[in-house]
């Protein structure tokens, strides 16, 4: 990903083509970030464009501090859990019978797209918050004090929802072997 600090110049300054080229570039890690954080295919495509809204919307309000992925991947995330929140206000839990389509992830070797897939079989058999503790630290890789911000809970609690979570993954992925 080397998304440059001329082609976010470019589209701020109105450059459709630069503005373009970042969401293109963009769009597989964001696929793939919200698809880690829900459970379920069938909300994530539409939380990917949500938040590719998101990002292109706040693009104005990046300072070039650090890489424009991680500061996307942040935007990603809260985009993400402003939707869930949505969605759970409007139904009470997501629904176990949740559609397991595939995510296209256009580029990635077969091999590696298989690897990604049984990865979120797995994710989709934990419970949410140590899901989204376990993405937010080892995908997106946010501190433990940075995730205890941005989830709202103290940091015990993160590292807690890490080991737990990292245990039960080592457990059912032993269970598949």
């Amino acid at each position: 990903m080397n998304v440059s600090s001329a082609r976010t110049m470019a589209a701020l300054a109105g450059d459709r083509r630069a503005l373009e080229a970042i969401v293109v570039e963009l769009l597989p890690r964001v696929r793939n970030l919200v698809r880690y954080l829900v459970r379920g295919d069938s909300d994530a495509e539409d939380i990917a464009q949500e938040a590719l809204v998101a990002i292109v919307r706040g693009l104005p309000s990046h300072r070039g501090e650090g890489s424009l992925r991680a500061w996307a991947d942040r935007v990603a995330v809260r985009e993400t859990f402003a939707c869930l929140r949505r969605v759970r206000r409007a139904r009470d839990q997501v629904s176990p019978g949740a559609d397991l389509e595939a995510v296209p992830h256009p580029g990635g070797p077969p091999d590696e797209y298989a690897a990604r897939r049984r990865a979120v079989a797995l994710l989709d058999q934990i419970p949410l918050e140590q899901r989204h503790a376990l993405v937010l630290h080892h995908v997106v890789g946010m501190s433990v004090p940075e995730i205890a911000t941005q989830v709202g809970i103290p940091p015990e609690t993160v590292r807690s929802r890490l080991r737990i979570g990292i245990g039960k993954l080592r457990a059912l992925h032993g269970g598949q072997s």
